[in-house]
């Protein structure tokens, strides 16, 4: 019911044919444009904040442009910049590179819009960078680079990656430089020596190991040489797909099927750890840069975050609304017959359709019982009212309009936010149904309580379910989404409050002290201190807790929360594994450290500061 801004989404395109082959076969050279444009269009969910796109062309002559880039701010900025260049043959190239922002750090400002560029007169050394990442260990590689003598300008993790990743490939360039004047060639035949010699695989493996964290890094250099690469632990995703006119590459699977119009099979994940890289030449090339550390992709990007067309995401997200059939049938009582289901937002629908399903199987078999339990031939008129037994399914809940900022006023804001959503009225019996609301996931709740509660009451139901098709959300991350502070969580919020009703203080103070002392050791023997305070409390008590928390002070209608379950969600998304917002098992060791620095943040500017009052 909250939307998260979280990663973001990267599109590359690379024509291996000359720009005429387009122009005859698809009546234009800007084939390759118009396809970054649509992959882009399709991955809009990932990134509303700014976008921005670049093109190498190959084969210019000295004294003429070959590396572009154009970016702009808002929500409409893919609109905005396509409309810009269409038309200009400044961008009919070879090379395109897209990408779409979503803010984790909270910065704007076109500055912060990738691709971000590193010019050089040489044109091997010009390196355009962009990705779906966020680096946990950004200070240690900002040590690294500062102790070579280096003087970095800016302090993030983007201008960081750029600034060392251009490093190395500068090292790379002088390498051949060094190799051709050694064969005696001079002026462009340097150049071309270069062009054709340089090897993004020795950039990516001199200087990818240095970092921390969940990323699809994606470049491009003024030479004509494309690479994407995956994180060692698999955390973020990227698929591609290859044929004899173009490789292309995005974050999610269903982009390039409808781009290309492709089957499932014919497009490709990348590996953890795995680059892949076309050459100026063409040839496109596989390489394991780095080892696989760990089996981490995220869960969370099949619950919420990737588009619901992916064939196996659609199957996983009906997976986790089915699973959820007994717990919430203990919440209504067993009684199917006086509930109405429904979902908020629109994210949750394919987990609501399979809750239904199962329901529906619910039904079925209890059908089955009762014609089998008669020991006879059910008359008619038995058989009609048996097999009228159905889910009754509705749209309770709309989404109806947006916050307008320039009312300040606590109350009136405050009242305005709780007419964000509205209802269908009377598809409830008054008193006498449950209403069940399945939503992807429940973060802060804010929503909950200033919106959705408010106006579900007005329906006066006699029980409202809240489900959420994810588990409780209890720790932070820190790999690409702004879930940053622990205190923002109101699994966590309720957690503490628990401890403290139950004079459970010094169990705060303990692991506070733990987190401490964690954090002296060295990054990879540190583990997660914050688990210790959700031990003593079942997902019930949480839950029960949370009700109390969220509840408005005039609804009195009976709520209760209903999760999916850590062992429901392995089920329902086998192949995804990351599930540390849920577990605390942060996958890489920057992560561990980091949710224990969010503890120790968050004991000393909020937990200590409200003990004194």
């Amino acid at each position: 019911m909250e939307q998260l801004k979280h990663e973001c989404g990267v599109a590359m395109i690379r024509l291996l044919k000359p720009l005429d082959y387009y122009k005859r076969k698809y009546g234009t050279e800007l084939y390759g444009l118009n396809k970054l444009y649509l992959m882009m269009e399709k991955q809009h969910n990932r990134g509303q904040e700014g976008a921005g796109i670049a093109c190498v062309k190959l084969d210019t002559q000295p004294g003429r442009e070959y590396m572009f880039r154009e970016r702009a701010e808002g929500k409409d900025a893919i609109t905005g910049i396509f409309g810009h260049i269409h038309n200009y043959d400044d961008f009919a190239g070879e090379l395109y590179m897209g990408h779409l922002r979503y803010s984790t750090t909270g910065k704007s400002g076109l500055k912060y819009v990738h691709p971000f560029l590193r010019r050089n007169n040489w044109r091997a050394k010009n390196l355009c960078l962009c990705g779906n990442f966020n680096m946990t260990n950004i200070d240690e590689v900002f040590d690294k680079i500062t102790a070579q003598g280096q003087c970095p300008r800016i302090f993030s993790d983007s201008y960081i990656l750029l600034e060392w990743m251009g490093h190395r490939l500068d090292r790379e360039v002088e390498r051949n430089f060094n190799e051709a004047k050694a064969l005696q060639l001079e002026g462009l035949g340097i150049t071309g020596y270069i062009d054709s010699h340089v090897d993004t695989g020795n950039v990516l493996k001199t200087t990818m190991p240095d970092f921390d964290g969940g990323y699809v890094v994606c470049g491009l250099t003024g030479s004509g040489e494309m690479f994407a690469m995956r994180d060692p632990w698999g955390i973020r995703p990227a698929f591609y797909y290859k044929d004899d006119e173009i490789v292309a590459l995005a974050s999610e699977r269903p982009v390039l099927q409808t781009t290309f119009d492709l089957g499932c099979s014919a497009v490709k994940e990348l590996n953890p750890g795995e680059a892949l890289m076309v050459k100026r030449s063409g040839e496109c090339v596989l390489k394991q840069v780095m080892a696989q550390r760990g089996d981490s992709a995220c869960s969370f990007e099949r619950i919420y975050f990737s588009r619901g067309n992916d064939r196996d995401i659609y199957r996983e997200r009906r997976k986790l609304g089915e699973l959820l059939t007994g717990p919430i049938l203990k919440a209504i009582g067993n009684d199917v017959e006086h509930t109405v289901f429904s979902f908020v937002p629109n994210t949750a629908e394919v987990a609501y359709y399979g809750m239904l399903g199962g329901f529906k199987r619910y039904l079925n078999e209890k059908k089955v019982e009762a014609i089998e339990s008669l020991g006879r031939m059910p008359t008619h008129e038995e058989l009609v009212g048996i097999l009228n037994r159905y889910v009754r399914s509705e749209k309770a809940a709309w989404k109806d309009i947006k916050l307008r900022t320039f009312i300040t006023e606590g109350n009136s804001r405050n009242d305005l936010a709780s007419h964000v959503y509205d209802i269908t009225y009377e598809v409830v019996e008054r008193g006498i149904d449950n209403l069940v609301i399945i939503d992807d996931s429940i973060v802060r709740g804010t929503t909950l309580k200033e919106s959705i509660i408010k106006i579900l009451d007005r329906l006066h139901p006699k029980k409202i379910v809240i489900v959420s098709s994810s588990p409780q959300i209890r720790y932070p991350d820190y790999y690409g989404i702004d879930m940053a502070r622990l205190e923002e969580f109101i699994a966590f919020r309720a957690c503490i409050e628990l401890l403290k009703e139950r004079g459970m203080h010094k169990m705060i103070d303990d692991v506070y002290r733990l987190c401490l002392a964690e954090l002296e050791k060295p990054k990879t023997s540190m583990r997660c201190c914050v688990k210790d305070l959700y031990r003593p409390f079942t997902v019930d008590e949480l839950n029960v807790k949370m009700v109390e928390m969220l509840r408005p002070g005039n609804v009195e209608t009976p709520i209760e929360l209903v999760f999916q379950s850590i062992e429901g969600l392995h089920e329902a998304c086998p192949g995804h594994k990351g599930d540390w917002y849920f577990t605390g098992d942060f996958p890489t060791p920057g992560g561990m450290k980091l949710v224990n620095q969010a503890f120790v943040n968050y004991y000393k500017n909020i937990y200590q500061y409200e003990q004194k009052f």
